[in-house]
């Protein structure tokens, strides 16, 4: 479902520019202060990943949440795709597809070390996020006079998401003693994690959905959420080019 374009009230398009604006420079303080964790994995939990051998069950079902509920760039992606989702069902079908994507790639690219340039497959996952709210925003069929299939590029995105914390983990030096079964705790942490974001995310969509003003703050948000996934997509590709220069 997309946002209905019928009764904008004078002046909304203003209101689009001005949140926009607000909420890409709120990102751009967020990522200066706090670059080096963008989906990547903490140092301590690094030490603890390196320095730890044998089935670790407990522990990489919590890395594995932790990772998820502190990744900005999965919640952002998530939130646009329950945007305009009513039903449960709906949403249950968006998000096992996301799942088994984001499972097949982690277990698959992580297990049998399959490497790609990591900036280049985040800022995939930057553009995920934008693709989404451009959707949500009626963008393709306005644009290009047809919508791709949204279940397929939410399953094709989350084998990108789930990709991305792979080429974090094929960075560090991981035991062979237990880890088919500490990665497979990992991804039912990660699932686990990404439940419970999304508990929050559907309760608070709700009750916003109740306001009066939510058709006009919905399309002011989604045009926040495309500038903060195409932020996202800058911020990767620079350290792209700075690393290819170096």
């Amino acid at each position: 479902m997309t946002v209905p374009f019928l009764n904008r009230r004078p002046g909304w398009g203003s209101d689009i520019v001005r949140g926009t604006i607000a909420f890409a420079a709120a990102l751009v303080c967020l990522f200066l202060a706090g670059a080096a964790r963008a989906h990547g994995v903490e140092e301590g939990d690094q030490a603890f990943i390196e320095g730890t051998s044998g089935i670790n069950i407990v522990p990489y079902m919590y890395l594995g949440a932790k990772h998820m509920v502190t990744g900005y760039d999965h919640l952002l992606f998530l939130a646009g795709v329950v945007f305009f989702l009513y039903r449960m069902k709906d949403v249950g079908i968006y998000v096992t597809l996301f799942a088994i994507g984001h499972s097949t790639t982690l277990l698959v690219g992580t297990i049998f070390d399959i490497r790609a340039n990591p900036y280049i497959v985040d800022a995939i996952i930057g553009l995920s996020v934008a693709y989404k709210a451009f959707d949500n925003l009626d963008g393709f069929t306005t644009v290009f006079g047809k919508r791709p299939d949204p279940k397929v590029a939410v399953l094709v995105f989350g084998l990108f998401h789930g990709f991305g914390l792979a080429t974090k983990l094929q960075d560090l030096t991981l035991s062979q003693d237990g880890l088919v079964p500490n990665l497979l705790a990992f991804n039912v942490g990660v699932e686990l994690g990404q439940f419970m974001a999304l508990a929050i995310i559907l309760i608070l969509m709700n009750l916003w959905r109740f306001s009066p003003s939510f058709q006009r703050s919905a399309l002011v948000a989604n045009a926040a959420l495309m500038c903060a996934g195409f932020v996202l997509v800058g911020f990767q590709m620079i350290g792209y080019f700075t690393a290819q220069g170096a």
